[in-house]
């Protein structure tokens, strides 16, 4: 019982070290930090469902400083999950009317920028936990928590209930009585229990002893039947002897043939009186013993490693000499759509074809440590960037060397850079528009002031103001987006007239309204609502939307801002008769460089910053924002924000 105890308190040992082995993996993980730091929640947990899968974990959680939980693998959970689990590695967790034991490891997470602090894995300590147990030590397993049992490898329903109402219960669980005797379903057990927790968590071996005394009159009869046998065999004892002298040596010569097969299981039983032969079987067993443990923690290790490289994110490729695919990890497929089972044995340049180059796919492979991209078609037909990087598997100077590839798609940071790009034209065009029609107007009045009536003088002024309107509104949202961008942007919410803020706005587009022969028309409510809201960034909310509205609306045409009150909140609305925006543009309309519809022949490209900094201001006043189809045609962009609170 004691050789059990120590060896089930050495599994737990090993099974929490791999715990912590999988909880610093999984924080060190590239993946999990670039979705952490691009906040996108669905993505990681995603990414964190599929991490449990393939590491055979029960739970993976993700905490912030405050030891609240950012994403977890399950739910609900405990919201002091965090702060509960962050030193003890068992833990006691109650779920509804049932109790559970958790191993648990916690590990942090060096993350820039974000409000994630570590990530917690753990495994669940169950009926199939304690039936592994079993497996692994020969004897029945149970584990306990606050003196009741949580788990046990005891075959039968009601097994738990027994255990539970056992009478002694008191002193097997406690620390001065270990070892202890009880019966359960009128079988006697030996049992030896161990502390896994000082939070009253314990694990239990149990030996079943019914068959003892069967043993023991089987022992009696035997040793009778020998002294019988001895008696009967004493005239040839001397061929008896000699026999058990070749004997030993032909059972030795039989196990290293064993082991010569690979067949290590079998210990090496040999009885010899001889010393020297004894000796060699003893060193022979040490042998075999030592082989066995290096063998297993081979496999181990190698099981480990493939569970790792399954659960890598990016493709790995092994190619050989010949331009072969010999490896195709299940990352590789899930980017590229290819079956490992299609893909295997196939030159690799007709799996990865170049639509838009004429060399081969291993013509353009990056050197060892190298690194490039290139455009592949997938297994669907459709195109894919990947980056690309190389390592050798053996020596250049081996003939049989083969290349490890490691890629990633990165197709959408491609199509990012591409945004970027239009977006810093769109930004030097809308500077050079309204800069050019400036130094014209400036020019001729400084030329041509004598000579120009006050209407012309008052034409070239209001260009002037258009332009410096627009210049103004452009560098507005430019610094919003920075300082949203950096984390720094800060409302300062008070009592505001809705009324005042809308009139404000108005005023500030007037002369671009003029200029296009459109008209604004205002609608508020009889009863006009005082909101809670910070009234210069609503005023630039409400300057970018009726901008939009003349930019996308045509001349002549009315633009309407209205108001309605639905009891904490006010909904104020602008709207255009544009050309409308399609329900699949409302997905990203509000988000940078993305524009709300197509444009008409007087709107200007834009920057494509407007539309986030309404979303961002209109969020940090905790209000919604949204796009509705307006009858007749058109589109209406409406906002919500807090009435002041009269209580």
């Amino acid at each position: 019982m004691d050789q059990g105890r120590r060896a089930a308190m050495a599994l737990y040992d090993a099974k929490r070290s791999e715990m912590e082995d999988l909880a610093i993996l999984t924080a060190q993980r590239p993946t999990l930090r670039e979705l952490l730091e691009r906040e996108q929640w669905d993505a990681l947990e995603d990414y964190l469902g599929t991490l449990k899968i393939g590491a055979g974990l029960d739970l993976v959680v993700v905490c912030d400083p405050t030891h609240n939980i950012i994403t977890s693998t399950d739910s609900p959970l405990p919201l002091d999950l965090c702060y509960e689990w962050d030193e003890e590695a068992y833990h006691i967790l109650t779920a509804g009317s049932s109790t559970e034991v958790w191993l648990t490891a916690t590990h942090p997470v060096d993350v820039a920028e974000t409000h994630a602090t570590g990530v917690l894995v753990g495994v669940k300590l169950g009926d199939d936990f304690a039936s592994k147990m079993f497996d692994e030590t020969g004897l029945e397993h149970t584990i306990w928590a606050t003196g009741q049992p949580i788990a046990t490898s005891f075959a039968g329903g009601n097994v738990l209930i027994n255990l539970h109402s056992h009478q002694e219960i008191a002193s097997r669980i406690s620390p001065e009585s270990i070892y202890s005797t009880f019966e359960l379903e009128d079988q006697p057990y030996y049992s030896a229990m161990a502390q896994l927790s000082p939070n009253d968590i314990h694990a239990e071996v149990a030996l079943g002893v019914a068959d003892i005394e069967t043993t023991q009159r089987r022992m009696l009869l035997i040793m009778v039947s020998s002294i019988l046998v001895v008696t009967v065999m004493g005239s040839i004892l001397g061929i008896y002897l000699a026999r058990r002298i070749s004997k030993p040596l032909v059972l030795l010569a039989d196990t290293a043939e064993r082991f010569r097969r690979g067949n290590l299981s079998s210990s090496v039983a040999v009885d010899a009186q001889v010393r020297e032969v004894a000796q060699v079987a003893q060193a022979l067993e040490s042998a075999r013993v030592d082989l066995l443990r290096t063998l297993t923690n081979l496999e181990k290790e190698k099981a480990w490693i493939n569970h790792l490289i399954e659960s890598i994110v990016e493709g790995i490729m092994i190619i050989d000499s010949d331009g072969r695919i010999t490896y195709f990890s299940q990352g590789a497929e899930r980017i590229t759509g290819w079956d490992r089972d299609e893909v295997i044995d196939r030159a690799c340049d007709d799996v990865f074809r170049l639509p838009e180059r004429q060399a081969a796919f291993s013509q353009l492979i990056p050197v060892s440590g190298g690194r490039s991209k290139l455009v592949v078609e997938l297994a669907g037909g459709q195109q894919a960037t990947l980056a690309i990087t190389q390592a050798h598997l053996a020596p250049l100077e081996a003939g049989d060397a083969e290349i490890v590839l490691v890629f990633r798609d990165v197709s959408e940071g491609e199509i990012m850079h591409r945004i970027l790009g239009d977006f810093l034209a769109n930004i030097a065009h809308e500077f050079r528009t309204p800069l050019s029609a400036a130094a014209a107007s400036i020019e001729l009045l400084i030329d041509q002031t004598p000579d120009l009536s006050y209407a012309e003088i008052r034409e070239l002024l209001n260009a002037l103001h258009l332009g410096i309107l627009s210049l103004q509104n452009l560098v507005d949202n430019l610094l919003e987006s920075a300082s949203i961008e950096a984390g720094r942007f800060r409302i300062s919410p008070r009592s505001s007239d809705i009324a005042e803020i809308i009139s404000r706005a108005v005023q500030t587009m007037q002369p671009l309204l003029a200029k296009y022969g459109q008209n604004l028309v205002v609608e508020l409510p009889t009863d006009i609502p005082i909101v809670y809201a910070d009234a210069r960034r609503v005023e630039q909310v409400l300057v970018n939307l009726v901008s939009n509205a003349s930019k996308y609306g045509p001349a002549d045409a009315e633009i309407t801002i209205s108001v309605l009150v639905d009891h904490t909140w006010a909904k104020i609305q602008v709207a255009d008769r544009g050309p409308g925006v399609s329900q699949e543009q409302r997905k990203h309309v509000f988000r940078r460089f993305m524009y709300p519809g197509s444009l008409s022949e007087s709107a200007k490209v834009g920057a494509g910053l407007g539309l986030s900094v309404v979303k961002a201001v209109v969020e940090a006043h905790n209000g919604q924002v949204g796009v509705d189809d307006r009858p007749g045609g058109g589109s209406i962009f409406w906002f919500t924000l807090p009435l002041e609170d009269k209580g």
